[in-house]
């Protein structure tokens, strides 16, 4: 014999659920429609990668998840992924991917722990599981992303989950369809093109008496930041130096013979001057 007061209260239950499901659908629809630059996804699950947070040292999972309505990063082959690991600068390549809102879990052990939500593009997480390599660097993009996101250290021994593709339940994401623009490019007035400018420099003899041991050239540099933008070519008795994007130009001659694999060129950001001192050989 059934009881009716189980059948009943299964009944409301349902009722609350499909209720639960359409507020849930309705407010995300709301916030789609004031943000028309965003949009709601649900992503598939991927892969479940193990993993713990220092120096609490607690289990953390991160879930890489697929959708096709994250753009795909630009084609980039295997010799090409070899040379961008092993340059000074590998954050020049940015993986497109939408980073999720902790939640708490609980794992095969029946211990709490901390899930991350990680979606990449479909094509290019299905291509990175064909190739371990792909697969290493996938995942350390999004141990970086959620660093920077949540100012957090993760740690690099990670284990990815062989039976387990997702940990908890796949929620939607709330994704930006438009790009914003890191830099904006200021349109020039007129038609005329930016000239670098020739800049104030001075040239010094060390010691000023007697035999010339170094040759010093001190350059002002005003409105540039970074030692960076400078390209500086040292010959035997020139001088070439280039401020970029086309703010400074110098090319001089002076009348004496420098070793240019012993020169030594510094920039001071304060006062903004570079200096550069060239050993003499002879005037």
């Amino acid at each position: 014999m059934t009881d009716s007061s189980l059948l009943n209260s299964e009944l409301e239950l349902q009722q609350q659920e499909e209720l639960y499901q359409q507020l849930l659908l309705q407010t995300m629809g709301n916030m789609q429609t004031e943000n028309p630059d965003s949009k709601v996804i649900r992503p598939q699950p991927g892969m479940c990668v193990k993993t713990l947070s220092e120096p609490g040292m607690q289990k953390v999972f991160i879930n890489i998840c697929q959708s096709n309505s994250v753009p795909p990063p630009p084609e980039l082959s295997r010799e090409e992924l070899i040379n961008l690991l092993q340059s000074e600068d590998p954050s020049g390549y940015r993986v497109p991917m939408s980073l999720g809102e902790p939640h708490t879990e609980v794992d095969n052990n029946s211990q709490g722990c901390t899930a991350y939500d990680v979606v990449i593009n479909q094509e290019f997480f299905q291509m990175c599981q064909k190739d371990p390599l792909f697969q290493q660097f996938v995942i350390l993009v999004s141990l970086e992303g959620l660093e920077n996101k949540y100012n957090m250290e993760l740690s690099r021994d990670w284990k990815v989950m062989k039976n387990r593709k997702f940990l908890g339940s796949v929620s939607e994401q709330n994704i930006r369809t438009k790009s914003r623009p890191v830099i904006e490019e200021l349109q020039p007035q007129g038609n005329s093109t930016a000239t670098p400018k020739r800049p104030e420099f001075t040239l010094l003899v060390e010691p000023p008496d007697g035999v010339p041991e170094y040759l010093i050239a001190e350059i002002k540099l005003p409105g540039v930041l970074s030692s960076r933008s400078l390209v500086l070519d040292i010959g035997e008795d020139r001088l070439v130096l280039t401020a970029r994007p086309s703010l400074f130009h110098l090319d001089i001659f002076h009348p004496f013979l420098t070793d240019q694999n012993n020169s030594v060129a510094q920039y001071n950001s304060s006062t903004q001057i570079l200096t550069v001192t060239m050993p003499v050989v002879s005037s």
